[in-house]
């Protein structure tokens, strides 16, 4: 065997199989050897990892880059230094930037902003709302499509004109020409008329405070949600197209996915890190706007956990969301003006890995929902998500002892706030590797904007 560039030695390496004591030999990028202890070949480079745990890059296929037109909020620097520092190596962005990605153009735009300013691997998944540049997208490198299915209300961001469809029969449109494609349709479930009925008995009252808010996407047990995933369901069996569903949060909306899967359609949902760590009522009292997205009861919360450990539940995926805090304060008084959404990409690996100290769930499991499963799914396997032989050295050492406390002050978000602060962890990525390149390191961000590179889907 040639000279290995980089050798990470000593530590637990997470296979798919099982985790092993192992180290793990580098070249171009990519994972070229994993062998016993002290048996690889001398390298350029070591990194102990002894008493510490290697996992695969996170693939974080629900990120809001921000960038273009809200650059005030974050951009793709700014995002993928965040995502590096919370071991993701691959960031997919939205379509709710300015202008919408509803074309082939303003898609090869994006990207081409990702190649100047991303320090991580990344793509961008456009909208579906437009059928004639479905296929154009499809064949520029895309790994989904996005459509919201919600005609927003007040507000023009985050579901701006261009990329919300909630008209049933446009909507079905939209899923023939994606199902074409053999990509996924990522779906985030609205029901518009119902919601405009529940909302309005609250402002009918003069109460638009961040708890009405909450309640108001919660009423009935989630009658907004279910409806809409009901219809997607259906939706999906006619076409045969594989549907994603976003933002799950509810037990109904678990049990429609549990039995699609039964019947062995090609469905897959995720949940967003703030319906597991953020959305109780107990935070929508104390910090209102900046927990809100929406309120899970925690029953619903239960029921989540549970959809993550039976399986039901694919992945996760960040719905990293950063606001300033001015936009965010207007939601003290009026929460239907204030955008929804929050930072997460930073932080929700070293929650999960606390609760994987806590017991609640495996580190398998976390690797699985957080890297393994969105890259199969997101159809980037197996370069991405996993630690084998030809696999690209996307790789997270993590220090399963070492405890720190979430911070405003260490936040890389352009925003400068983490709705976590002050939360205590245990469980803590001290490097993250790019392609075998160092992006993270204890602490510190060393990874330079442009390295990252746009990862298209594997063909075949």
């Amino acid at each position: 065997m040639e000279r290995l560039d980089l050798v990470i030695s000593g530590g637990e390496v997470w296979t798919p199989g099982a985790l092993v004591l192992a180290d793990l030999g580098i070249i171009g990028g990519k994972i070229a050897a994993l062998g016993a202890p002290k048996t690889l070949p001398d390298a350029a480079r070591i990194i102990d990892a002894s008493g510490k745990v290697v996992i695969p890059g996170l693939v974080d296929t629900h990120t809001h880059h921000r960038e273009p037109g809200f650059t005030h909020k974050e951009d793709l620097t700014t995002a993928t230094q965040a995502a590096a520092a919370g071991g993701v190596t691959l960031s997919i962005g939205m379509p709710n930037v300015d202008p919408p990605t509803t074309t082939v153009e303003r898609y090869r735009n994006v990207i081409e902003l990702g190649r100047k300013k991303a320090l991580v691997d990344f793509n961008h998944n456009p909208s579906g709302t437009v059928p004639e540049q479905i296929p154009g997208l499809a064949e520029a490198g895309c790994l989904a499509f996005k459509i919201f299915m919600v005609r927003d209300t007040g507000r023009d961001y985050p579901h701006m004109p261009g990329i919300g469809l909630h008209n049933h029969g446009e909507l079905f449109r939209c899923f023939e020409t994606v199902a074409k494609t053999g990509l996924p349709l990522m779906v985030h479930p609205h029901d518009q008329d119902l919601m405009d009925v529940l909302e309005q008995r609250y402002w009918q009252k003069n109460d638009r405070s961040p708890q009405a808010y909450a309640k108001a996407y919660r009423d009935f047990d989630g009658i907004i949600w279910d409806t809409a995933i009901a219809t997607l369901m259906r939706f999906q069996k006619a076409t045969g197209g594989k549907l994603h569903i976003l933002h799950m949060s509810t037990p109904g909306g678990l049990e429609m996915v549990r039995r699609a899967k039964e019947e062995g359609r090609p469905v897959s949902c995720e949940v967003n890190p703030w319906a597991l760590f953020l959305g109780s009522w107990e935070n929508v009292q104390k910090l209102g706007p900046y927990c809100l997205g929406f309120w899970v009861p925690e029953a619903h919360v239960e029921a989540l956990w549970n959809g993550i450990e039976d399986g039901t539940v694919d992945l996760v995926g960040t719905d990293h969301a950063p606001h300033t805090k001015e936009e965010k304060d207007i939601g003290w008084k009026d929460m239907w003006q204030s955008p929804g959404g929050e930072p997460q990409i930073q932080d929700y690996l070293r929650l999960f890995l606390t609760e994987v100290n806590r017991g609640k769930l495996s580190l398998d499991k976390v690797v699985r929902i957080t890297s393994y499963n969105p890259a199969r799914i997101f159809g980037v396997y197996p370069r991405k998500g996993t630690i084998q032989v030809g696999s690209d050295a996307d790789l997270v050492i993590v220090d399963m002892k070492k405890e720190e406390t979430i911070s405003n002050e260490t936040t890389l978000t352009r925003v400068g706030w983490t709705p976590y602060h002050g939360r205590k962890v245990k469980g803590v990525p001290v490097y993250t590797l790019v392609r075998g390149k160092i992006v993270y390191e204890n602490g510190k961000v060393v990874g330079s904007p442009g390295y990252g590179e746009c990862v298209p889907p594997l063909k075949g």
